[in-house]
């Protein structure tokens, strides 16, 4: 595996609401970069007013941060048992995000072996409420053959 591999990435979160859970999926084609103890991955999806979002995924053994541009930009940082903050602006305005990060688990591409990221946070928007969020990534070496 080099440096910089072509990667099929499947992005799947899940909010809890009291209850109330909602799910979305992304399945995208994207890069695996690695430098030293730094993993970044890099893909672009689709909005649903087909505009192009970026989204960066870096992850280190402590932290992860995921930067998204475009339509959407965010900056969410992600540090085991620890609050962050950040805002979500979308065309629609802008939304103060409070992040605590419960778990980090991390585990990185190898030779034939998916790799996987989890996330387990709480989110309060604008001060609402908390909910409960989950953020799991599956990267999957891309066959070039």
């Amino acid at each position: 595996m080099s440096l910089h591999t072509q990667v099929a990435i499947e992005l799947c979160t899940t909010i809890d609401d009291n209850g109330q859970m909602e799910y979305n999926k992304i399945q995208q084609n994207g890069f695996l970069y690695k430098k030293g103890s730094l993993d970044v991955l890099t893909f672009e999806e689709m909005a649903d007013d087909n505009s192009v979002i970026k989204n960066l995924i870096t992850i280190q053994s402590d932290r992860v941060n995921i930067k998204r541009s475009g339509n959407v930009t965010m900056n969410q940082q992600f540090q085991e048992r620890q609050t962050t903050e950040n805002v979500l602006k979308h065309p629609y305005g802008s939304i103060h995000m409070e992040t605590f990060t419960q778990s980090i688990l991390y585990s990185p591409l190898k030779t034939r072996e998916d790799g996987s990221l989890h996330i387990a946070y709480t989110v309060k928007l604008n001060g609402q409420e908390e909910r409960q969020h989950k953020i799991d990534v599956t990267i999957k070496e891309e066959d070039m053959t």
